[in-house]
């Protein structure tokens, strides 16, 4: 729920021009709001009256809101723009470079930097010329070793990006790669260097020569490719590191040469979907717009046991026959059975090449196994690892060549224990 402040009405108001500008920061802040969503909230302010602001923040997430994913940002920015104290001066603070010593340090909220964006949108926030015309000091500062957008923006916490980085950090994901090594076969292919007699071939060739060995056909191993196998959470608590991952899981799905045999994605919060059929389509806004109308438990509640079992039950025989590699994205924050939870972890790692557990939980360094959920599910994951960032898919990529790559796990368990 959110806390709200009394509301300062001016002498001459102009409210629907107000609420028409704040409907234009939410639309630079990425809500899809248009002429008529802006004509229908004035008429609802003016029918729900304008005394409490309690009944004006719901009139207007009525009016504005049309997706779960869509609450923090209009959160922000409606405490931004009708002038919350509290926040309005962490809108410059999201902005403007801090000096250290001056203004505590403090990280950007969920939704934050989008809304300060969208409501600076055309204000010139950069730092003025740092020169003193009395004296003539001028402070100059070496940036020699400073990072440049592209390597920040590779740890920089999802959750934290603007709307300006979200679309940058997409474009990184789509150049990302996740190769993969190719499993040994006891079938062969023809390969006159190979290691093996290929003694059916070697027949053949006989009879066609009236039963003479000339020569004797050699073979090598022929390489067979894993499936991978996505199991994505998009529960509230996950809903922004989920949508990353999903356009990851999109551009792995069509690279052409990537190794993998096929793809397959799951999501869940309160139940199991089935997206793989839109990750084929080649654009990814409208793959991911298919996925999320399919699953309609986005920033939902989460049930990973059940939604375990509806996968070792429905669609494990279907998808893990070839020695698939299973990513499992969640936070491991689950209040049901943990027996139930543990068991279908089990079968999931008895069924799966190779099970690796995404967290991004992990990007706090006093990280420490302490839910139940997650003491539960960590015994059964060969390798548990961050994801959070771009930095820890590309982690991730040079996992998959590195079969004994455990990650966190050992330290984690050795703490369990």
């Amino acid at each position: 729920m959110v806390e709200q402040l009394p509301l300062e009405i001016p002498d001459a108001p102009k409210l629907s021009h107000n609420i028409t500008y704040f409907a234009r920061a939410l639309r630079k802040a990425g809500l899809p709001i248009g002429p008529g969503r802006v004509i229908d909230a004035i008429r609802a302010v003016e029918a729900a009256g304008f005394s409490e602001k309690v009944d004006f923040y719901w009139t207007l997430h009525a009016c504005f809101v049309s997706r779960p994913e869509h609450r923090a940002v209009f959160t922000q920015v409606f405490r931004l723009y009708w002038r919350d104290p509290r926040y309005l001066e962490h809108m410059m603070a999201a902005m403007l470079p801090a000096v250290r010593g001056v203004q505590e340090e403090r990280t950007a909220q969920a939704a934050e930097k989008r809304a300060a964006e969208a409501l600076l949108d055309g204000v010139d926030h950069d730092i003025p010329d740092v020169e003193n015309e009395e004296d003539g000091t001028e402070i100059e500062i070496d940036s020699t070793l400073t990072m440049s957008s592209e390597e920040r923006l590779r740890s920089l916490d999802f959750e934290q990006m603007s709307t300006a980085e979200i679309a940058q950090a997409k474009r990184m994901l789509a150049r990302l790669e996740l190769p993969v090594k190719p499993i040994p076969s006891r079938r062969g292919k023809a390969d006159i260097n190979g290691a093996r007699a290929d003694w059916k071939r070697t027949l053949r060739n006989a009879m066609r020569q009236g039963g003479d060995f000339r020569t004797v056909a050699r073979q090598s191993p022929r390489p067979r490719w894993p499936n991978l196998v996505v199991i994505c959470d998009i529960s509230g608590s996950m809903s922004q590191y989920s949508r990353m991952v999903l356009h990851f899981l999109h551009a792995v799905a069509n690279q052409k040469g990537a190794g993998w045999a096929k793809v397959h994605g799951f999501t869940f919060g309160t139940r199991l979907t089935n997206i793989s059929r839109h990750l084929v389509t080649r654009d990814v806004d409208a793959a991911l717009a298919s996925a999320g109308a399919e699953a309609q438990d986005w920033e939902g509640g989460t049930r990973i046991g059940d939604c375990l079992h509806s996968f070792n039950r429905d669609w494990s025989r279907r998808v893990m026959g070839q020695g698939a590699v299973v990513l499992l994205i969640t936070d491991g924050l689950d209040r049901g059975d943990a027996d139930a939870l543990g068991h279908e972890m089990q079968r999931l790692h008895l069924s799966s090449r190779r099970l690796i557990w995404l967290n991004p939980l992990m990007r706090w360094e006093g990280f420490a196994p302490k839910a139940q959920g997650i003491r539960t599910m960590l015994p059964h994951v060969d390798s548990f690892r961050a994801g959070h960032s771009i930095a820890s898919l590309e982690d991730l990529a040079k996992a998959l060549s590195r079969p004994d790559d455990v990650g966190e796990k050992a330290r984690l368990m050795a703490s369990i224990s």
